[in-house]
């Protein structure tokens, strides 16, 4: 990797979106007539001069490359430097890095896409593809959780996954919420009350650590085998190039070797 391909190039705001209480989509486009060739699953680096720059999944892709968009969540002084962004600003974007969901190893298997939180960021591109590509695929069955109502991430998206009659959607918060009518539960007891069997599934879950953590969990005890139960693990990515050593697991770097691992390939504290 050159010096010069470190060097963050200019891409606009082109519209923002208001995802929940906490939590901004950005569609950006290059500037340069440059492009963002970002596969589902990889990551860029977005910075805002004079504060730093952090991770983000390419959650969509849009005008071919030139324009595509990150979700950031309010918890840190950069983030919070984004959401006070407007339309037209300019930022640093870095990438893409990283190598992507094998989707092309999954033709003729059926699909389990789980999401908690921001975590239905990196797995979107995922459900993109497949919709894009149907007939390459078998069933595809998604369960996403969130905190409560006001957590719910991409609302119009989720509604038109539940009117998709190729598309089993199951859509859960925590704790009981007033005038919240459907699933209450935490991701992985809704799996293990679903029942969810590996069959000719592959399952890619992402959310918060504890949640990925314990979702693995009830999917094993399923009787899924690890080899068909990937996750992404950008959030724990700095540099994005393997240099300060923040995402190191053994001799693997995630921001290199991965963020995407089936379970088969990383230790279990990985998690």
């Amino acid at each position: 990797m050159t010096t010069i391909e470190l060097v963050p190039k200019p891409a606009t705001i082109k519209r923002m979106i208001d995802e929940s209480r906490d939590v901004k989509s950005y569609v950006l486009e290059m500037n340069e007539s440059l492009t963002m060739p970002a596969l589902p699953g990889q990551f860029v680096e977005v910075s805002v001069q004079g504060y730093g720059e952090a991770t983000f999944a390419v959650t969509r892709k849009s005008k071919g490359d030139r324009e595509f968009t990150i979700s950031v969540k309010r918890i840190g002084h950069l983030t919070k430097m984004l959401h006070r962004a407007a339309t037209g600003d300019i930022v640093g974007v870095r990438g893409p890095y990283g190598n992507s969901f094998p989707v092309d190893d999954w033709k003729g298997k059926d699909i389990l896409v789980i999401g908690g939180g921001i975590g239905l960021a990196p797995l979107r591109p995922v459900i993109d593809h497949i919709l894009l590509n149907r007939k390459d695929y078998g069933s595809m069955e998604i369960i996403f959780g969130a905190r409560t109502p006001d957590d719910i991430l991409y609302k119009e998206d989720l509604k038109m996954w539940e009117s998709d009659k190729s598309i089993l959607l199951h859509k859960t918060i925590d704790v009981p919420f007033e005038g919240w009518n459907g699933r209450v539960g935490v991701v992985p007891a809704v799996i293990r009350d679903l029942g969810v069997k590996p069959d000719r599934r592959v399952s890619i879950v992402c959310g918060p650590p504890i949640m990925i953590k314990f979702t693995a969990a009830a999917l094993r005890e399923l009787r899924w085998p690890d080899d068909r139960i990937f996750t992404t693990l950008e959030m724990k990515m700095q540099c994005g190039i393997g240099q300060c050593g923040r995402c190191n697991i053994g001799e693997k770097f995630i921001c290199k070797d991965g963020p995407v691992f089936s379970l088969d390939q990383i230790p279990e504290h990985a998690l």
